[in-house]
């Protein structure tokens, strides 16, 4: 008889080794390549810290500029891309887009096989991290101006790789109080092991396929809302709600139907999610300070915030980065369904940092299942059935 014991979702199986970044559920603790995410989000930034997760240490001065440069130059796309786009509905999700136009790239950015010797070439395979990395947030900015019309904002080469997307959503100066929040949720949501998305990384990188294929498979499983649409649908709760004095009601009603609150609870966390307590302290800070909209949603969210807690956290469930990050983006004035997209944008670091461990010791992936179907039987002719 077969052996029918199998962990659904494979929750708690290892599938590979990895020293890009650990998880404490427990303690609530998480790091990048050993280095806590608040020493990286007070001292660093998301460029340095994008080379950190691919190479695997705080790079030199040199390097690291050699990093950014490079960033900067390759922002661009091709015509062909910014053409595909064109005929894209623009009633279609960001992320569908996104999908798309990444996947197109490896067409106009050839790489069908990486040898051996690629495969431990690590400036080769920095190089087309980079330009991955680079090019996802003017993808996302192009979008967001060609769906109402507009013609895409060229982005610019003197700016930061937060500041430039910002730039290129509004063609304004950004408010420097906006980069920061941006720069440190790139960096919170930049690497976080084994989920969902990571894993689709795993698997599609395994055949050897081009990063592009890869990455655009990592941005499918991402779209999904059990994984990062989940700050998109916290707005859609806020909005749902509509008042303060409401929030109570809503919060019983869910919890008696034992549906799902948006942005409580995580997988792997036991505790508090720890980039939750950054973003919260960075919210509080920029709220009291009048630099965010201080909107309706951000009042509701406030109350839903508290409530839920009060509820919830005896329970071992609180606020996760979900929340925090769908609030932040929408009182900076960003758009529900954008949010997801720029989780892409961050993770692609994440993603990239653990292809290259992949292919440094590549195994194709294979599971196994556990058959419950029928057994063999007799075929019968059509005329027969009945």
């Amino acid at each position: 008889m077969a052996d029918t014991h199998f962990a659904p979702g494979l929750e708690g199986v290892p599938a590979t080794h990895s020293s890009v970044s650990h998880i404490d559920g427990a303690a609530g603790f998480l790091t990048y390549r050993g280095y806590t995410i608040a020493d990286l989000v007070e001292h660093s930034n998301y460029e340095e810290v994008a080379l950190l997760l691919l190479d695997g240490a705080l790079p030199s001065a040199k390097a690291l500029d050699q990093f950014d440069r490079g960033l900067r130059a390759h922002r661009q796309v091709k015509y062909n891309v910014r053409e595909i786009m064109k005929f894209m509905p623009v009633t279609g999700h960001p992320m569908d887009m996104l999908h798309c136009a990444v996947a197109s790239l490896g067409m106009f950015y050839p790489q069908q096989e990486l040898s051996d010797a690629e495969r431990e070439n690590t400036p080769h395979l920095d190089a087309m991290a980079m330009r991955i990395i680079a090019r996802i947030p003017t993808i996302v900015a192009m979008w967001e101006q060609m769906r109402f019309g507009n013609d895409p904002i060229p982005p610019r080469s003197d700016l930061s790789h937060a500041a430039n997307f910002l730039y290129m959503l509004s063609g304004h100066e950004p408010d420097p109080a906006f980069v920061d929040i941006l720069d440190s949720c790139l960096i919170l949501h930049a690497e976080h092991t084994i989920n969902a998305s990571t894993f689709s990384v795993l698997v599609t990188g395994s055949t050897l396929t081009n990063p592009y294929h890869v990455i655009g498979g990592a941005i499918g499983t991402l779209a999904g809302p059990l994984h990062g649409g989940a700050n998109q649908k916290v707005v859609e709760m806020l909005e749902d709600i509509g008042t303060v004095q409401r929030v109570g009601a809503y919060l019983d009603g869910k919890m008696a139907n034992k549906e799902k609150i948006w942005g409580f609870g995580h997988r792997v966390y036991k505790t508090r999610d720890p980039r939750a307590t950054l973003l919260k302290g960075m919210m509080e800070e920029l709220a009291s300070h009048g630099n965010l909209r201080h909107s309706r949603l951000f009042e509701i969210a406030m109350e839903v915030e508290r409530q839920a807690t009060e509820r919830l956290g005896p329970k071992g469930v609180h606020a996760n980065v979900d929340f925090y990050s769908g609030v932040l983006y929408h009182e900076m004035g960003i758009k529900a369904d954008l949010f997801t997209p720029i989780f892409a944008m961050a993770r692609s670091a994440g993603w990239l940092a653990h292809w290259r461990e992949q292919l440094a010791d590549n195994r194709i992936f294979r599971p196994t299942q556990v058959y419950i179907g029928e057994q063999p039987k007799s075929y019968v002719p059509v005329a027969q059935r009945f």
